[in-house]
């Protein structure tokens, strides 16, 4: 077939959701489209435990960043070529976002349906989680659960924690954690198979005869004629002339950097920029590709007195919130705990590492610097130049947040017990104290914790900025929507893989309610 009802282009954490709940109904045909091949019997995929080895593999579409006036230049965005999208390359922290980040989205930027009230129950229909609590799924397609502490060194984290402050709270459980740490919860299954939105959603249901899924296809355009998107050039073979049609809707699910570039090369975008690459302008949408947002992210390691742990579910097993300012109602500081040497961006700079290592990241919760996705050229192979202007934010923000996080991780390791774990601090160094020498080791040495989001905003329906209203609808074209952290209107304040599933599947029920 090369004609079908519905047409879902990026079978990742969110076209997976899609693409399972519209062929619920079996009087409608869906064709789910993927770039990347498939994830079935893969292990170096399906294993939780590797996901470190995806990054800049052949499963990676390694996005390298634009030149930056004060950050990392030499960082990368990992983004999936893979069934699954990034549930199926990152880890796999399981967080509800906290629902004064919903209420935001609605009350603050217009999106009127999506505030906790409204779509919060969407969490526990998505999971089946081990934690108690009757908030919680017990019968959803995800599985999460919840890390033993079975990480001696985590164990000793947990315990600095509480003797600076920082007690142990339990995640998930309904209430926002403003000051907290614990043991993550994760989706994984029991045998530790990742629960990513293609094995928890696709998987069970491959042989549906009214789903049809097409690996190894990538979208070159949207087909608008007449204002409305009526399919999807692809190329999945040596000529690249196939084209999928649909009857009903298109929903694009391509991530955060690749929406915004499928629908600049359609002609929906900023008209100077599709002119500047002789695109036709279909729709004049200066906010595609507008508004990048991400979770930018610190390093601080440290080697240890005694040997690390050999086994894992995923090597960064726990988290710490903690403010840097009193008064608010989240955390601005997030940092994750891993058991394994991160130094993939000190290395070059000079600093040493050590076979046993732990490390801090901390990272900016609500950074205020924005970014852009542009395209490069009109050619769909070509990568899109990703700008995400780190630390640039006029009040310089996110960069005290930051160094306020390199301190309170110092602060922690010095505390006992895990302070017996301590042999030396590695990177920055015991010798880095002033915040100006801590700024530079960070603007030179700082990573991603790879959640870029916000590039194909929704919005209210008269917000120019915004490309799509409340209902995911792309302004300007009939029958097509986006779904995936593009949407985002605001990064949430935790790892966003789950809210990514839930805006599949509200996006599902938005469909189906046609």
């Amino acid at each position: 077939m090369s004609e079908y009802d519905y047409v879902i282009v990026g079978g990742g954490s969110a076209g997976a959701v899609v693409a399972a709940r519209l062929s619920q109904d079996p009087s409608v045909t869906v064709c789910l489209l993927e770039a990347g091949p498939t994830d079935v019997g893969n292990e170096a995929v399906l294993r939780l435990d590797r996901w470190m080895e995806l990054l800049e593999s052949g499963y990676d579409w390694d996005y390298l960043i634009e030149p930056q006036e004060n950050g990392n230049s030499f960082m990368r965005h990992a983004r999936a070529k893979v069934l699954g999208g990034c549930s199926s390359h990152n880890s796999c922290i399981a967080f509800w976002a906290p629902r004064e980040d919903l209420d935001s989205w609605e009350n603050d930027h217009g999106c009127a349906g999506w505030g906790a009230d409204a779509v919060y129950r969407l969490y526990s229909l998505i999971e089946t989680n081990d934690a108690p609590g009757d908030h919680h799924g017990r019968s959803g397609p995800v599985h999460i659960m919840t890390v033993a502490p079975d990480d001696p060194c985590g164990v000793a984290l947990l315990d600095s924690c509480e003797a600076i402050g920082i007690p142990r709270a339990e995640f998930n459980a309904g209430r926002t954690v403003v000051n907290g740490a614990n043991f993550f919860q994760i989706n994984r299954r029991a045998d530790g198979t990742r629960s990513s939105s293609s094995v928890s959603y696709l998987h069970p249901y491959l042989d549906r005869p009214n789903l049809t899924l097409r690996t190894g296809s990538w979208a070159k355009r949207i087909i608008v004629s007449g204002g409305r998107a009526i399919g999807v050039d692809i190329t999945d073979n040596a000529f690249g002339r196939t084209r999928i049609s649909a009857a009903r809707e298109i929903i694009v699910s391509a991530g955060a950097i690749d929406s915004p570039k499928l629908l600049m090369l359609s002609g929906i975008g900023p008209a100077d920029h599709l002119r500047q690459h002789g695109i036709d302008v279909l729709v004049d949408s200066p906010g595609v590709g507008a508004h990048l947002q991400d979770h930018p992210e610190g390093v601080i390691g440290f080697e240890t007195t005694r040997p690390m742990v050999r086994s894992s579910t995923q090597w960064w097993e726990a988290g710490i919130f903690t403010p840097t300012v009193d008064g608010l109602d989240r955390p601005d500081l997030m940092m994750h705990y891993g058991s394994v040497p991160f130094d993939m961006h000190t290395l070059r700079q000079g600093y040493p590492t050590a076979e046993d290592t732990f490390c801090l990241t901390p990272n900016v919760t609500h950074a205020r610097s924005r970014g852009t996705v542009r395209l490069r050229s009109r050619d769909f192979r070509d990568k899109p130049r990703v700008d995400p202007r780190y630390f640039t934010d006029p009040e310089g923000h996110d960069l005290r947040v930051m160094i306020a996080g390199i301190r309170k991780a110092r602060e922690i390791a010095s505390a006992a017990p895990l302070s017996g774990w301590v042999a030396r601090e590695l990177y920055p160094g015991s010798d880095i104290q002033a915040d100006t020498r801590l700024a530079d080791y960070i603007r030179r040495t700082h990573n991603t914790v790879y959640h870029p989001a916000g590039t194909v905003r929704m919005g209210a329906a008269d917000d120019p900025m915004s490309p799509l209203d409340p209902e995911l609808r792309v302004k300007g074209v009939d029958g097509l929507r986006v779904a995936d952290a593009s949407v985002f209107p605001e990064l949430t304040t935790v790892n966003p893989n789950l809210t990514v599933m839930l805006v599949g599947e509200r996006c599902a029920e938005l469909v189906a309610a046609r």
